[in-house]
């Protein structure tokens, strides 16, 4: 199967995941107990508020019939309007997006350079003191959630040592890149750890392969063996994981961002909920989804591109 029939049929795949994970958005509001809107209004409803929201979130009319009106507005970007504050969702969207977008991105490109390197030199010494201590550390820093890292980092280097700010508290994160390196370092920790482990464990496999044999009979030189030959199979699975690391992005930026008070999407999510502001959360929810399937989309494609990799010293 060639990369574009590929790519088309994960697209397809993908355009079924978002509208499933849309739909199912929409109706779990649905299925909110009792009246949504008398829900949504309180302890002790006033009539007007009670109106108010129900014109808002359309609940006069058929549900299929605000899913259809709903659905056609999401191209648009048109996520229906808060509860709250009565501003477009949209707005609190691209007021949040900006500081997510920044630690995902830098996340994303730290976290498969750093886990390669790990892993491929725990691989090439492979039993020795470097390759034991490296897996400890791995698994001692796997084994920490988010929140408790974070308290720590914070309470040493943001407290007691004072080297970098502890919050983000009247930083502009974009402007002041000091703010976000506690965040980062929480947010790189585990995944680094799984993903260097895949590599090592794939590194190892791909250097005993039959095919890496081979090619060393034929005079290749070892450098290119090993690079050239063994770690693109070896990071096969590492991209697939990336793809998976991506969703757990997506809760552990919340949890960064309420630690740190980053005020990013994850944020926006919180506030959202404590306030029941359904539509701000549909529209994040979506977000979230769209993010999520594009990102394993690209992971798929590379995984695809890098596995066939035996025929290349035949």
């Amino acid at each position: 199967m060639s990369l574009a029939s590929y790519a088309a049929r994960r697209a397809a795949l993908g355009l079924v995941q978002v509208l499933a994970v849309v739909t199912l958005v929409f109706f779990l509001v649905e299925a909110l107990p009792g009246d949504a809107a008398v829900a949504l209004a309180g302890d002790n409803p006033d009539p007007a508020r009670i109106a108010q929201i129900r014109a808002a979130m359309r609940l006069d009319l058929p549900a299929t019939e605000r899913f259809a009106q709903w659905l056609a507005g999401l191209p648009r970007l048109d996520f229906g309007e808060s509860l709250v504050s009565g501003r477009p969702v949209a707005q609190f969207l691209f007021a949040g997006i900006g500081p997510t977008v920044v630690l995902a991105v830098l996340t994303l490109v730290l976290l498969l350079p750093i886990s390669v390197l790990v892993g491929v030199l725990a691989a090439l010494r492979e039993g020795s003191l470097l390759d034991r201590a490296l897996t400890s550390v791995s698994v001692a820093l796997h084994s920490i959630p988010e929140f408790a890292l974070a308290v720590v980092l914070i309470a040493v280097f943001g407290v007691q040592l004072a080297w970098l700010p502890p919050t983000a508290v009247g930083a502009d994160v974009l402007a002041e890149p000091a703010v976000l390196v506690l965040p980062l370092v929480v947010l790189l920790a585990r995944p680094i750890c799984s993903i260097s482990r895949l590599v090592r464990a794939g590194m190892v496999d791909a250097l005993a392969s039959d095919y890496v044999r081979h090619a060393r009979r034929l005079g290749i030189g070892e450098t290119r063996v090993r690079f050239a030959h063994a770690l693109p199979n070896a990071l096969a699975p590492a991209v697939q994981q990336v793809a998976r690391t991506t969703d757990w992005l997506l809760g552990g930026v919340i949890v960064v961002e309420a630690v740190f008070v980053i005020p990013g999407l994850g944020t926006v999510l919180v506030d959202s909920v404590a306030a029941r502001d359904l539509p701000v959360v549909q529209g994040l929810a979506v977000v979230f989804a769209v993010t999520t399937v594009a990102v394993n989309l690209l992971a798929d494609l590379v995984a695809f591109r890098l596995a066939p990799r035996a025929e290349v010293v035949a």
